[in-house]
């Protein structure tokens, strides 16, 4: 994974409550086993018209929200089943920041174990975020090394983070590589219990 220290992006606003990981990526892309490939299926049903066309009427399909990094949400983003293939397809379309009031508890951990930072903010800031956003180009820097969130016109917050959490992607680490941190101390140990 990469680190994620500081991320300045553009911002992709979906202004829905309770987007499951169903329409995050809909069960018949579910096939793959690789964790690449699936943005091209994100948010599929929403997207694209029957035929395959892009819907001209969905959020992210706004020329605003091309080449968006940071996704604003609204409550309970990421609820439903707890696949992963939710965040995989998140990244592989570009997304590496989410702001939310709220997330699905197993949704926000998987996050961190796939290299997506998860913010939660205050609703009335999300809200103040999602009208600077829903019309125009609109970039965010998120600094997450000082836990901090800010734009060109004075918009600033902080927000809260598990230390372990922010440690894993300050370090572009999953858990197994957070395990091979230590893997000097789990040689010792097994040298010294197999002597």
């Amino acid at each position: 994974m990469e680190p994620i220290v500081v991320h300045k992006g553009n911002v992709g606003v979906l202004n829905r409550v309770n987007v499951d990981t169903d329409q995050i990526i809909p069960k018949q892309f579910l096939k793959r086993v690789e964790r690449t490939g699936f943005g091209q299926f994100l948010f599929y049903d929403w997207r694209f018209n029957a035929d395959g066309s892009d819907n001209e009427d969905f959020e992210l399909n706004q020329p605003s929200a091309e080449g968006a990094t940071i996704l604003l949400a609204d409550h309970n983003f990421g609820c439903g089943s707890s696949r992963e293939h939710a965040p995989w397809a998140l990244d592989d379309y570009g997304f590496k920041v989410i702001i939310a009031p709220s997330f699905a508890d197993i949704f926000y951990n998987n996050c961190f174990k796939n290299g997506i930072l998860p913010i939660r903010l205050p609703e009335d800031e999300v809200y103040q975020l999602m009208e600077n956003g829903k019309d125009e180009v609109y970039e965010l820097t998120v600094d997450l090394e000082n836990q901090k969130i800010s734009d060109d016109h004075g918009f600033e917050t902080t927000f809260e983070i598990n230390d372990y959490l922010r440690n894993m992607l300050l370090k572009g680490l999953d858990e197994i590589g957070i395990t091979l941190e230590y893997e000097a101390h789990i040689d010792a140990y097994e040298k010294q219990v197999n002597a």
